[in-house]
């Protein structure tokens, strides 16, 4: 049929006849989809349809009749019109007549046909196509902000308790779809309230509300739809706080005021609980005492470690590795010190410190059984978790890099190390003794003691044992004659092929590093130790009521009371109490808090008591001033430095204390000034100028002047050091036995001696008391005459200037014949007075000296009762040598008797004279050269020792 009708069809174009009659050539219908899915976005115009709009015809090519010339809609309302693209491919469009809005229609359903051009132009005999349904979905466009249903929300609340929901606000959105019509979160815009506001719109408080500190809160809220959305105008909402009984504690003061030396001081007098007339089965109060930025947790002695371990009965022997700095022990010089610790001596490394032990302090052979104690302030280092931090290590000084002995931190993990040598041991022992504890790593202070027992090793911590968690083995190190090198901070590292250098660093701080061979620490002495001398209390226990329980930890820093009547714990917290029991207590700022827990009958707790902070303010102490007094200058004599007891430096010592008060006292020496009694812990004894020679001169002190003290001694070339926490009163009894002798006195002229004393290891200090002994040379036994009248002995001696050193600085001037002739007379009784008094003097000497021997058999009795006074009245009759023989004896014996009643010995004062005057009495006395006594005793009216 198409081969036939073509050639017709050329045939009437180009004739130009019509050939509408010629025959029918619109033989077939346009063709389309049965159905049709649509989408359009509100506010747009084009549908997406899926399949496209595409209409087809059989009869194409033919012009008009294989061509679209329309699509129609129908369907009632429907605001949509089909648009024919190009009529040749039948290709068209669907698109919104009108705007289309989701909010008013979500989808519509309507029917498309497609219409063909007809047999000609003039589009006659046109065919439509079938119907074919169309679905159209609107899409929403999020256009529209949420809106809150009411414009202010109003609520109230009780204080104190917390609420799942005060109130719930609520907005909507005018948007058709579920993603843009539905809120989906509410946020509180106002910063720092204490509420919160859940996806539903529920507000509630995330904490207590208190009446007092605010009545009413106004807090903005924003809502978001799901497509995020937010409102365009926040709402208000108002809370209203109502007051109601506060369950609490009151009547308390935060704070409290502590004056030293007044015991024990409640800190609650008037205290008393709240709980608002509820019915309670229990209350339970904890009280806890907060002292961590005091000293080393607390308040301890800050005495010296020696004098700490003497106090608390530790056996002697130990090594103090961290010391003061001092020129006997100067390795820790270098080292970071801590000043603000009232004396309480701290060192801190930083990892880049580090000191080495003399070797003639370090312990040489610790046997099976020594102890390591330490304080130590540590925490974790970040960086540095896979470094060893050695606070102890003992390795070989050269050669080798071999650790015979060492404490450090790894990992937060405490790990002593301990290798024996073959020569006393010989198999597989332990080596390695590892503990994990929290406290290594809390960055607080702690008290570590190591007790060993091979193979047995014990750690306490504050005075609780722990056992290792881990123990390795290892072999026996093998002798070898290389010195080792003990270090504190680090580890010497000593190898051959690289520089001796420090390792391992320890980062922490450290205090009281000791070390004691030969014996172990009980658990006695080292709770002494680290004992804490302040904490809680509880005054008049017997009157505390029957079902009151309580109790304190080890420290005392927290107490528990427990009990079914409010009453009863109201009586017992009245009686909580702050003691500190040092005298001279650190000041500052203590912390206390009290937390509460009540429990109603059938629940848990029924009640909320706010917590209290209150502070305990510890009043600085009056300081003492001590002072050591005494007589500046000792003249002893060659011979009585080669005595076997020396001589006694420090006879007439008197040590004294006082404090500044605001109110003058009965036993003030003075207003305002009260003499107090109290501890030391040191006195140093100081060589000025050289040091001694051990070959020829030495300070001591016999043991039996320490007997029945806390005191013990340490001796040097630099001097003597009396150390232990004691009285002052023992203190004078032990340094006036301190003697200095000296076996080669013959180049001597004097030694000078620095006297100092401390409490509290160098927080408070003494005087410094110079003493300058003395030694007179080329003269007779005697150590000088005097030519004074006796005088009484009830009356206190008084100096007057030699008769003779008058005679001659006058006898140039014109004096009278009866003066002259007196004169002469008595300068002859005077050379027989001194003839026979020295004769007599150096009898008695050398009967004193023997009486110096017996007096070490009691060392209280007065090593200096050789004294001799002979005070002659020159203008006095004499009647031969037996009137002289019995004025010797005479004053012999009252000197002595000065002697017992404890008065001063070998004390001398020097009038001066000029060398005119010592020529004058040279021509009287031979074997005499004062000469050469330069700056030395001229011949006054002064008793004599030697």
């Amino acid at each position: 049929m198409k081969t036939r009708g073509f050639p017709f069809v050329l045939f009437c174009l180009f004739w130009g006849h019509s050939c509408a009659l010629a025959g029918k050539v619109n033989k077939h219908k346009p063709w389309i989809e049965t159905s049709y899915h649509g989408v359009i976005t509100e506010n747009m115009d084009t549908v997406l349809l899926d399949p496209p709009l595409v209409a087809l015809d059989k009869d194409s090519p033919l012009p008009y009749a294989g061509e679209i010339c329309a699509f129609k809609v129908f369907g009632q309302d429907a605001p949509f019109e089909a648009v024919v693209l190009n009529g040749t491919s039948g290709e068209g469009v669907l698109r919104a007549s009108s705007p289309v809005d989701c909010e008013s229609q979500k989808e519509y359903t309507f029917i498309i046909q497609a219409y063909d051009c007809g047999a000609g132009p003039d589009g006659a005999d046109w065919k439509k196509s079938h119907k074919a349904v169309v679905h159209v979905q609107v899409d929403d466009v999020n256009e529209f902000s949420p809106v809150f249903r009411e414009s202010l929300y109003k609520a109230s609340v009780t204080e104190g308790k917390i609420y799942d929901s005060i109130l719930q606000v609520e907005a909507w959105d005018q948007d058709c779809s579920p993603q843009y019509s539905q809120i989906c979160n509410y946020e509180i815009v106002t910063p720092g309230t204490p509420f919160a506001i859940d996806r539903n719109g529920n507000i509630r408080n995330t904490e207590r509300l208190s009446f007092d500190k605010q009545q009413s809160f106004r807090i903005m809220v924003s809502a978001f739809d799901c497509g995020q959305k937010r409102t365009k105008e926040d709402v208000t909402v108002h809370i209203e706080v109502k007051p109601v009984c506060k369950p609490g504690w009151q009547g308390w003061n935060k704070r409290v005021d502590y004056e030293p030396g007044t015991g024990s001081k409640q800190l609650f007098p008037k205290m008393h609980l709240e709980t608002c007339g509820g019915p309670l089965s229990g209350v339970k109060a904890m009280v806890e005492l907060q002292t961590n930025h005091i000293g080393k947790g607390c308040d301890r002695e800050t005495y010296s470690e020696k004098s700490l371990q003497k106090l608390c009965g530790a056996a002697s022997g130990s090594t103090d590795l961290l010391p003061a700095p001092s020129p006997t022990a100067n390795w820790t010089a270098s080292l970071l010190t801590d000043s603000g610790r009232e004396s309480d001596l701290i060192y801190k490394f930083d990892g880049h410190q580090a000191a080495n032990v003399p070797d003639h302090v370090v312990p040489q052979n610790l046997t099976d059984q020594f102890t390591i104690a330490t304080w130590m302030k540590h925490g974790p280092s970040p960086g540095l978790r896979a470094e060893k931090e050695t606070l102890l290590c003992s390795s070989d000084k050269t050669e080798m890099n071999r650790h015979h002995y060492s404490l450090y931190v790894h990992n937060c993990r405490l790990v002593f190390l301990l290798r024996r040598d073959f020569t006393q041991i010989d198999t597989f022992r332990p080596a390695e003794f590892h503990w994990k504890l929290d406290q290594i790593c809390d960055k607080e202070w702690h008290y570590y003691v190591i007790n060993v027992e091979f193979p047995a090793v014990t750690l306490f911590v504050d005075g609780v044992t722990y056992e290792p968690y881990l123990v390795t083995d290892d072999w026996p190190i093998h002798a070898s004659k290389i010195d080792t090198q003990l270090t504190v901070g680090a580890c010497w590292q000593g190898l051959e092929v690289e520089t001796p250098r420090y390792t391992q660093y320890f980062h922490g701080s450290l205090s009281g590093l000791t070390i004691r061979p030969g014996r172990i620490e009980t658990q006695k002495v080292i709770s002494c130790l680290q004992a804490c001398k302040e904490g809680l209390d509880i005054n008049s226990l017997e009157s505390l009521a029957k079902d009151i329980k309580f109790h304190f930890n080890p420290a005392q820093s927290v107490l528990v009371v427990e009990g079914e009547d409010v009453d009863s714990i109201n009586t017992a917290i009245t009686k909580v109490s702050y003691i500190n029991s040092r005298q001279f207590p650190t000041p500052g700022l203590r912390r206390l808090h009290i937390t509460t827990t009540v429990q109603c009958f059938g629940e848990e707790t029924c009640l909320s008591i706010p917590e209290i902070k209150a502070v305990v303010m510890v009043l600085p102490p009056s300081e003492p001033r001590i002072t050591i007094s005494g007589s500046n200058q000792l003249i002893r004599f060659a011979s009585d430095l080669r005595s076997p007891l020396g001589v006694a430096l420090f006879k007439d010592l008197r040590i004294t204390s006082t404090v500044m008060k605001g109110e003058s006292s009965g036993r003030s020496r003075r207003p305002g000034v009260m003499e107090v009694m109290h501890n030391l812990d040191y006195c140093d004894v100081l060589v000025i100028g050289e040091e001694l020679n051990p070959d020829r001169e030495s300070l001591e002190i016999h043991h039996s002047a320490l007997l029945g003290k806390h005191l013990d001694a340490t001796n040097s070339t630099s001097g003597i050091s009396i150390y232990g926490v004691d009285s002052m009163a023992h203190y004078e009894q032990a340094l006036r036995q301190l003697r200095y002798r000296n076996w080669r006195p013959t180049s001597l002229n004097d030694r000078k001696f620095r006297l100092t004393c401390s409490e509290l290891n160098g927080r408070y200090t003494s005087n410094e008391f110079t003493l300058e002994v003395t030694v007179p040379h080329h003269v007779a036994p005697v150590e000088h005459v005097n030519h004074m009248a006796v005088q009484p002995p009830y009356m206190r001696p008084v100096h007057h200037p030699l008769m003779i050193h008058t005679l001659n600085s006058h006898m140039s001037g014109s004096a009278p014949p009866a003066a002259t002739a007196v004169i002469v007379v008595c300068i002859a009784a005077l050379v027989v007075i001194v003839v026979i008094g020295i004769y007599r003097i150096h009898t008695t000497h050398q009967e004193a000296s023997r009486d110096d021997e017996s007096e070490s058999k009691d060392p209280e009795v007065d090593w200096e009762n050789s004294a001799l006074n002979i005070t002659v009245n020159p203008m006095e009759d004499i009647k031969g040598p037996q009137g002289l023989g019995e004025a010797l004896k005479g004053e012999q014996e009252e000197e002595e008797e000065e002697e017992e009643d404890g008065e001063l010995v070998g004390a001398m004062t020097i009038a001066e004279s000029d060398i005119s005057d010592e020529e004058e009495e040279e021509k009287g006395r031979e074997g005499f050269d004062w000469r050469k006594q330069e700056a030395k005793p001229e011949w006054d009216c002064i008793s004599a020792t030697y």
